[in-house]
């Protein structure tokens, strides 16, 4: 008994479902259709950041650190093709971030955070512009030393939180020291007992809305440590009254959120609210995640960078690919006569699959298209054509060797998609390895290498097959015309008896 033939229309109805399904992705509703471009191409931001005068002695490994929370930061946003380096040594030193894209003063701010996250207990909340008898609220709390008292009263009394510059915070507390401080949004100040949780002691770090909630917040999780000291805290804290019940979240020296105990926390986790903007919780989240930057840092310089460059080598490799596509086309409809008409088509797809997913991973991913990934696509030109040249040779082989075109379509296929997939494997393989040994402009290559390595293997399997396949029951292509690319007489076959099903 027979084999059954397999079946080229579900699998043809299955990929077009799929391609309509990303068209509609890509278009609909969104107005932006256009690939999010690097920043060789659009231009974008180059930031300059130098370590804050008095940091002290400031190591080479220290800035290499620096290096790469920063780009892990950055990254964190998507494939944004940062490039981030160093100049100079020491306290000389600069680091120089670009990111093409973004918010100039947003991704400043971002970047020069030392993130040093530590919860503290609130001891004394008020409004800016009250005055508490601070002096006797600290003695309560075990401090003897009158003079350290009064000093912290003073502080306390005269800070002055409309001033921008102790909202902003970027100075580092020493954790075993009480500490006078504001609210970001200024609108109040605090007095607060030594540190009981530090920002080492967080496993990771989200932003998101809970399920009963509206407003953007940060969730944070914590070691075993983190949460043994969080239970503790929490069940001496929540019995006492306001504002004692109550703890400061402290990021760079600033209270970014103070609530309080409502029972003892023990399952090692925490929220960090305060009416955040997507933006705001995702940037805090990733700064949290990544850790905090073992110098402060200052903005010494935010530049707006041109695409012009980058636009002038844009067209010049579209040039080249454009060429190279045509000579491509030009050799398969040449060779293959008819067959080529399916590896045109097969190209078409494969790009069009290219472009709306390079789209759609921008939007989604923050996937941004630089000079590098252009080339890997260009160089997916001929991965995607060798595919196809490789199926047709295997069809053409079984053809000499006496067989119909309907069973050489199938025959072939077997074993062609040995081939293709090995290919395709190992440069899919060489993708990956390139993509997370690199940085920069490399990973776009390795990325857009790496997904059009895919889209070639679905073309392959979901399109050019089941074409070639229903093609091959069409009177053109199984009578042998001399234009098919599958005539026997030009294949060398003597007889075209049988060229049939």
């Amino acid at each position: 008994m027979a084999a059954p033939r397999p079946q080229y229309g579900r699998t043809f109805g299955i990929f077009v479902i799929l391609l309509a399904a990303l068209a509609v992705w890509t278009w609909f509703p969104n107005t932006d259709h256009s690939p999010h471009l690097g920043l060789d191409l659009r231009g974008g931001t180059q930031v300059t950041l130098t370590p804050k005068p008095g940091s002290g002695t400031i190591t080479d490994s220290q800035l290499q650190q620096a290096v790469d929370i920063i780009r892990q930061r950055v990254n964190g946003l998507g494939v944004a093709e940062a490039d981030v380096t160093t100049q100079g040594s020491g306290a000389n030193a600069a680091i120089v971030v670009s990111v093409p894209g973004v918010s100039e003063q947003g991704i400043a701010e971002t970047l020069k955070q030392t993130a040093k996250l530590e919860f503290r207990p609130v001891l004394q909340e008020d409004v800016t512009g009250a005055v508490t008898d601070t002096k006797t609220a600290v003695a309560d709390q075990g401090w003897q030393q009158a003079t350290t008292a009064a000093a912290l009263a003073n502080a306390y009394k005269g800070i002055d939180c409309s001033k921008s510059a102790n909202r902003q915070g970027g100075f580092v507390s020493k954790d075993n020291e009480y500490l006078v401080t504001c609210s970001r949004d200024g609108s109040l100040k605090y007095l607060l007992e030594p540190a009981f949780i530090q920002g080492t002691n967080v496993t990771n770090a989200t932003a998101g809305i809970p399920q009963s909630g509206t407003a953007w917040q940060v969730d944070l999780t914590f070691d075993s440590a983190g949460a043994k000291k969080l239970s503790d805290a929490s069940t001496q804290m929540y019995v006492k009254a306001t504002p004692q019940n109550q703890f400061a979240i402290v990021l760079d020296g600033t209270v970014f959120s103070s609530p309080y105990f409502k029972e003892p926390i023990l399952g090692g986790s925490a929220q960090i609210t305060g009416s955040f903007t997507q933006q705001e919780a995702t940037d805090l989240a990733n700064v949290l995640k990544y850790g905090a930057l073992p110098v402060t840092l200052d903005i010494a310089e935010i530049t707006s960078l041109s695409p012009t460059l980058g636009n002038d080598q844009l067209n010049a490799g579209m040039l080249a690919g454009a060429i190279g596509l045509v000579i491509v086309l030009l050799y398969v409809l040449l060779y293959y006569r008819g067959l080529g008409l399916v590896a045109v088509a097969s190209l078409a797809t494969a790009a069009a699959l290219l472009y709306m997913l390079v789209v759609v991973l921008g939007r989604q991913l923050g996937f941004t298209l630089t000079l590098a990934g252009v080339t890997g696509a260009i160089v997916a030109i001929g991965i995607t054509a060798d595919s196809f040249i490789v199926y047709f040779e295997r069809i053409r082989d079984e053809i000499r060797d006496g067989r119909s075109l309907r069973a050489a379509v199938d025959a072939g296929w077997v074993r062609a998609r040995r081939t293709i997939l090995a290919a395709d494997f190992v440069t899919g393989l060489a993708a990956a390895v390139l993509y997370f040994i690199s940085v920069g402009s490399v990973r776009g290559f390795a990325f857009t290498l790496g997904l059009t390595t895919m889209i070639d293997i679905m073309v392959a399997f979901m399109f050019t097959r089941p074409l070639v396949g229903e093609l091959a029951k069409s009177k053109f292509f199984s009578s042998g015309n001399k234009l098919s690319g599958v005539n026997p007489q030009s294949l060398g076959v003597v007889s075209a008896e049988g060229i049939g099903a």
